[in-house]
């Protein structure tokens, strides 16, 4: 059995240390990087399974690196963060955050591992699930083994993250049919229920910029005001 391994990167040693041990003896493998130009460096040597970064760093915040990030690779990321505001988390869902865990108000380290595990979980069953699994509607192409996604014969130029990968397949597996943000929701965190649906909202317009640097037309998937989304027959 693969031991999973998961960085985590943030300036604080304490932080790094407390959540390293925890890790550990969960069984886990832990890289840990001081900022974010050493992360960057490292994690496209050795890429981990899984990313804990923290918003705010020196050198390189967890923003940019993000942003560097995904113009490699789909790796699943959880943001900490020590501000309480709701900007921080759109904007981290934005940058192609798969979650998000709250520094302030008594860090718990366990809610922490669960996240972890949650979209670890994800995407396991996303590889066994689709191991010869492609699916293809006109000029769509999805590869779940891959996690590669083209348009019209292109390849994505950014990657779509797994949590937007898993809500494409899901509008893409039945055109034309309805999918409510909730379903959305289920698919894309499966366990976790605390995701409010403008989360949903700022993966889709993440996607959809995706889709539009290959094809400035792009419109397959549509939105139905106060129920969801769906992907356009066309």
């Amino acid at each position: 059995m693969h031991t999973q391994t998961i960085a985590l990167i943030d300036d604080d040693r304490n932080i790094l240390t407390s959540i390293s041990i925890a890790l550990e003896k969960e069984g886990f493998k832990v890289q840990t990087y001081l900022d974010g130009e050493s992360a960057l460096i490292g994690l496209t040597r050795s890429p981990p399974d899984l990313a804990v970064i923290d918003i705010k760093m020196p050198k390189m915040d967890g923003e940019e690196l993000l942003k560097k990030l995904r113009k490699k690779t789909s790796l699943p990321v959880i943001f900490l963060t020590s501000k309480d505001d709701e900007i921080d988390e759109l904007l981290g869902l934005k940058l192609g955050a798969d979650d998000f865990v709250k520094k302030s108000g008594g860090f718990s380290i366990k809610v922490l591992i669960e996240r972890i595990r949650v979209q670890l979980r994800k995407k396991d069953i996303n590889n066994i699930e689709d191991a010869k699994n492609i699916i293809s509607h006109g000029k769509l192409k999805l590869d779940s083994s891959q996690l590669e996604c083209e348009w019209d014969g292109k390849q994505l130029p950014d990657k779509l993250t797994t949590t937007e990968f898993l809500i494409v397949k899901e509008l893409a597996k039945r055109p034309g049919i309805i999918k409510e943000r909730a379903q959305l929701m289920d698919i894309a965190y499966r366990e976790d229920t605390d995701i409010e649906d403008r989360t949903i909202d700022s993966h889709v317009k993440r996607i959809r910029k995706k889709f539009k640097k290959v094809d400035p037309d792009f419109s397959a998937i549509e939105t139905r005001y106060g129920s969801g989304y769906r992907w356009n027959v066309s």
